[in-house]
């Protein structure tokens, strides 16, 4: 082999090595970048979708627009605080405080909490809303006289019959999505994954019960 040739060989191969070596490096950054990109949207993203309660798969699945048209239907008229069981991102707790009421948030996802607390203060209505991380079967309800609640079928017949030890004869359960089990709704409107349903306790029969319990005053 001629001499020049084996030197433009020699010459060549080293500048090869480097090309290829500056081609890995920058596979190797963007590989990394891309993983972190990944790693960092699950981080912020799965907060958002895990379960939000602990005894039942519940995970966040926003309210639709027609869904809190729906609920606001269901409280015209109504006084008192509301309380959505299970608040997400939000959304019910501050339509009802746009509507006037004092409205609170029960959600155990704190980035959630944070979230909603975050659109209170920017819709304005801060100061008539509340959010707190709690699960709610740690939380006595008892307090409220309205009660929204978006579940899922196998928590409803415990919930009703927490709700039912708890709450006031004057309270009103607003059901979203699936209705409980053993009530039997005072109002409904909506249809479909949009149908919501309200009961009045003092239509139940605990209420009724209670009230045939008072004895009436003797005569002397």
């Amino acid at each position: 082999m001629p001499e020049a040739l084996v030197k433009e060989r020699q010459a060549a191969g080293p500048r090869e090595d480097g090309e290829r070596g500056s081609r890995r490096s920058w596979g190797l950054l963007v590989t990394a970048g891309v993983g972190g990109t990944l790693v960092a949207l699950y981080a912020v993203a799965t907060p958002f979708v895990t379960p939000a309660l602990r005894k039942v798969c519940l995970p966040f699945v926003p309210a639709t627009s027609t869904q809190i048209q729906n609920v606001l239907k269901m409280l015209e008229n109504r006084s008192g605080s509301v309380v959505d069981i299970g608040s997400g991102d939000g959304r019910i707790v501050i339509a009802a405080a746009k509507r006037g009421f004092k409205a609170v948030g029960y959600e155990l996802n704190p980035w959630l909490v944070w979230y909603s607390r975050y659109r209170a203060w920017r819709d304005g209505v801060h100061q008539n809303t509340r959010f707190y991380i709690s699960d709610l079967w740690k939380v006595s309800f008892s307090h409220y006289t309205n009660v929204v609640v978006f579940g899922v079928p196998q928590m409803m017949p415990q919930l009703e019959k927490k709700l039912e030890e708890e709450l006031e004869c004057n309270a009103r359960i607003i059901a979203c999505r699936f209705p409980f089990p053993c009530w039997i709704p005072d109002r409904t409107t909506g249809e479909g994954t949009d149908t919501v349903w309200a009961y009045d306790l003092k239509h139940s029969r605990r209420c009724e019960t209670k009230s045939l319990e008072i004895k009436p005053e003797t005569e002397s």
